[in-house]
């Protein structure tokens, strides 16, 4: 049994982990935003030294793209100062840190997936701020420091886009989703899996990209809601990104490449289409919905 401390617990990955990690029989200690701010190094450092983990994964985050336009010393405050006062205190006591980040540290401007050693070129300050985190984990853990890079997140605890697609479905005739924008969604149940396999693994420390195999549009994403749904998927009509107005601008193509796993002879995550089918009973339970199918064509 080892011992973990979840940062960010309340959030959607946290719920997921905290939930497999007690089911796997690991000591947990679940620390929400109530319990420990980690943009206080000293609160982190003592919190970490009181619970002595051997490995803490940090799921706190400032997860807000748009608004982190706006408010990116807030941002950074969270997603790089925070990261590097948990990675400090996990140097202090020799405990591995686990750091969710996200493709938004790419441009997003490319046509082949991203490789784990790309160099990073963030658009957004929401990028900026996680790259901050990122090299503040690898500067100050370079032995016992694992960043992973995820993105297009989905499950069956708090807001995301899985299920606005299921209130959409109930509410209106047909529902206008960008077709401009390329990706993999990305279960966090799945993610929490491939934390814990890294965690058990002895891999080495450095980059991995926890994303689902495959690729497809924000459009196909929807389309596939609608489908486990039995609704018509042909509801789901396509517009471009720039038909919205956002002050962060989106990546065009988010898909993110998985040679790090392959490397340390560890298996990727699974299709995203038969991610979202084992994902759906429960996330359209969530909504009062009941999943018409398990398989999306």
């Amino acid at each position: 049994m080892t011992s973990w401390l979840i940062t960010g617990a309340g959030g959607m990955l946290g719920q997921d982990l905290v939930s497999l990690l007690r089911d796997s029989g690991e000591d947990v200690t679940a620390a929400d935003r109530g319990t420990l701010s980690i943009t206080d190094a000293a609160a982190a450092t003592a919190f970490v030294r009181q619970v002595r983990p051997a490995i803490v994964v940090n799921c706190a985050a400032w997860t807000a793209v748009d608004d982190a336009e706006a408010h990116e010393s807030q941002a950074l405050a969270v997603n790089g100062t925070g990261a590097a006062n948990l990675a400090t205190a996990c140097a202090a006591i020799g405990a591995t840190l686990i750091q969710p980040s996200t493709d938004y540290v790419f441009s997003g401007t490319g046509s082949r997936p991203y490789a784990e050693d790309d160099e990073p070129s963030p658009r957004t300050a929401y990028g900026r701020t996680k790259l901050a985190g990122e090299r503040a984990v690898r500067r100050n853990l370079p032995e016992t420091g694992y960043v992973l890079r995820t993105a297009w997140l989905y499950g069956a605890h708090g807001p995301n886009f899985v299920r606005t697609m299921i209130r959409l479905e109930a509410a209106r005739p047909t529902v206008a989703v960008v077709d401009d924008q390329h990706g993999q969604p990305t279960w966090t149940a799945d993610v929490a899996r491939q934390i814990l396999l890294l965690a058990r693994s002895g891999a080495r420390a450095g980059v991995y990209h926890a994303t689902s195999s495959g690729q497809t549009t924000w459009l196909g994403f929807a389309r596939a809601v609608f489908e486990l749904l039995g609704a018509d998927p042909g509801r789901v009509t396509p517009t471009s990104s720039s038909a919205l107005s956002r002050p962060a601008p989106r990546p065009a193509y988010s898909v993110l490449g998985h040679d790090a796993w392959d490397r340390a002879g560890l298996p990727v995550l699974p299709g995203w289409r038969d991610a979202l089918g084992r994902a759906f009973g429960a996330i359209a339970a969530a909504e009062g919905r009941t999943a018409v199918s398990g398989n999306v064509g």
